[in-house]
């Protein structure tokens, strides 16, 4: 899909914040069925940590909150780019730190929250909590049963919605799951992209009229294009 534009970002609406795309090493599992986000990883450390200083320059602490995201998990982000996050969130005083991380890295969370100098949100990209369809049809490698293993480890899980294959009572249970074990998530509406994994355009409709509430919903961001918080 290339290499992003934008790496920058201002959210200003449900959880207020700076967001930045960095520049990592390769993703550790890299078989997701539904991603092809792997332009933007890199093998020149020298490369990303220039890249990622340059965006990390743009943030200005002005809420107070700061997400970093690369094209796989924060653990995956060269040494000298997670010790300009630390010096920044000094510099700039961040009070809360947005990080994502896949589940293959729940017991190296806590080391990441004893490192920085601000509480970490660790957001999981679940997909689905129903495992059949997250294992079988979107190969995501986390071989969860329940939502209250997720919760055990994360704050905030990242659902996709709108898949083919999907059904609505599968869509309906993830919302539940989502309000009823965590106080803070992501709804993705899946767009099509270079892999096998297609757009069930009825299914979006449906979603869209049924879950027009979660809209509103402070706690929920809704993201029906890919570049909605503004970076990608």
């Amino acid at each position: 899909m290339g290499v992003p534009e934008e790496r920058y970002s201002r959210i200003t609406e449900k959880n207020r914040r700076e967001i930045c795309l960095l520049r990592g090493f390769p993703c550790a599992w890299g078989k997701c069925a539904f991603c092809d986000y792997i332009d933007d990883n890199s093998r020149d450390e020298v490369s990303m940590v220039f890249l990622n200083r340059q965006v990390l320059n743009r943030v200005t602490g002005e809420f107070g909150v700061l997400e970093v995201i690369n094209s796989g998990s924060c653990f995956e982000l060269p040494e000298e780019t997670l010790q300009d996050i630390e010096g920044l969130i000094r510099e700039k005083q961040i009070k809360k730190l947005f990080f994502e991380a896949h589940w293959m890295y729940r017991r190296k969370l806590e080391e990441m929250r004893k490192r920085m100098p601000a509480p970490i949100v660790f957001k999981i990209g679940v997909e689905t909590f129903d495992r059949n369809f997250r294992e079988g049809v979107l190969n995501k490698h986390a071989d969860f049963e329940t939502p209250q293993e997720v919760a055990e480890y994360f704050d905030s899980p990242c659902l996709m919605v709108g898949i083919e294959g999907q059904t609505q009572e599968m869509i309906a249970r993830d919302i539940e799951y989502l309000k009823r074990y965590f106080k803070l998530g992501t709804v993705n509406v899946y767009n099509n992209n270079t892999t096998r994994i297609r757009r069930d355009e009825a299914l979006v409709r449906w979603f869209m009229k049924e879950y027009q509430w979660l809209l509103h919903d402070p706690e929920v961001e809704v993201l029906y294009e890919i570049t909605d918080f503004g970076v990608g």
